[in-house]
């Protein structure tokens, strides 16, 4: 009997042991697996910004760096911003980025196209975005933005408001976005006011405040008492000519209404922080895939935002106008620029040549 009650001691002993074994075990494979998660999460994205211009111009740009900082600040992204201005830099700049590991890089501009192409295949690990560009592969997208569509309910404003039915455009460079953004611009104001005649100018770069002034003077000279610019630093000079004359101007890409709001009418915004954050999400939860991204007013990325110090002025028949075109457009009814999105629709995207 003693016999048997010693072998269940050891017994008892023995399973004991192996228990204790068994949860320290346990223990270490759970230790290891929350190490090897917390090493995973440790690691942030790290994302680039390649620009043409200053992100101080507080257009285009500027934008996008807000874009970029709101990608640090939400998913504690590691950030890079830097300023180029040759093909040959944009390509140096891309290849950089992807040597180093970066999760994503934004080439900030219709320019970029070329160097995403030549450059992507090489660094598959790295998602290559095009802003205001077509291009396309496996680990590139090209942000189409849907201008056309705010800059026709902003053309619907100019067209109420012109006294000499004259109104003018004025852009940095003469890009295929930018051309069919004003032909959306002019086709709104018609729209209200067939009356009005258009006057198209470039200013041939993005920069120059003082030609971008001497753009508008000679508008105004001509007539024009209203101006839409897409000119990022060089439309500040836009608008110094729009106070001297006490005409009216649009602002684009950024709000910029307050740059000189007893002129400026509204601007056509860009919702930069909510674009690159969804991009950000894909990218982060392994969801991105090579497209043509088209975010427009439908998704309140790009939106015309009337100025609240001078909107008053604005007959509130165009205002309503305008705001049931934008209801139309959220909702698939508005279909006077179907032409003008098909031309950008069949627009040939550039792919990637294979490495």
């Amino acid at each position: 009997m003693r016999h048997y009650q010693a072998i269940r001691t050891i017994l008892r002993f023995q399973l004991s042991v192996a228990a204790l074994a068994f949860a320290v075990a346990c223990g270490k494979s759970d230790s290891a697996a929350s190490n090897a998660d917390s090493g995973k999460s440790a690691a942030p994205m790290r994302v680039a910004l390649v620009t043409l211009g200053s992100v101080s111009d507080q257009a285009w740009n500027s934008g996008a760096y807000q874009g970029l900082l709101t990608l640090r600040d939400s998913l504690g992204a590691q950030v890079s911003n830097v300023q180029t201005k040759t093909p040959a830099e944009f390509d140096e700049n891309f290849r950089q980025y992807g040597a180093q590991g970066y999760t994503i890089v934004f080439g900030h501009g219709f320019e970029f196209q070329d160097a995403a192409a030549r450059v992507a295949p090489t660094y598959p690990k790295t998602v290559y975005i095009v802003t205001s560009g077509r291009v396309t592969g496996d680990n590139v997208a090209g942000v189409s933005f849907l201008f056309e569509e705010a800059s026709y309910q902003a053309g619907m404003i100019a067209g109420a408001m012109t006294k000499t039915n004259t109104i003018g455009m004025i852009g940095g460079t003469e890009y295929p976005p930018v051309k069919a953004s004003f032909s959306a611009f002019a086709r709104g104001a018609q729209a209200v006011n067939p009356k009005v005649k258009v006057i198209t100018s470039y200013i041939g770069n993005w920069e120059d405040v003082s030609a971008g002034k001497e753009q508008a003077l000679a508008q105004i000279a001509r007539g024009v008492d209203v101006i839409f610019q897409n000119a990022d630093a060089a439309g500040l000079g836009v608008f110094q000519a729009a106070r001297e004359k006490k005409i009216y101007a649009f602002g684009a890409n950024a709000d910029q209404n307050k740059l000189a709001p007893d002129v400026i009418l509204g601007s056509i915004v860009i919702d930069w922080p909510k674009l690159f954050m969804q991009i950000g999400r894909e990218v982060q939860g392994g969801s991105f895939k090579g497209r043509v991204i088209t975010p427009g007013v439908k998704d309140d990325v790009v939106l015309l935002v009337l100025n609240p110090e001078i909107k008053s002025v604005i007959p509130a028949t165009a205002v309503a106008a305008s705001d049931s075109v934008g209801a139309m457009i959220k909702a698939g009814a508005f279909h006077a620029l179907d032409d003008i999105l098909a031309g950008a629709d069949t627009a040939k995207p550039l792919k990637p040549n294979k490495p």
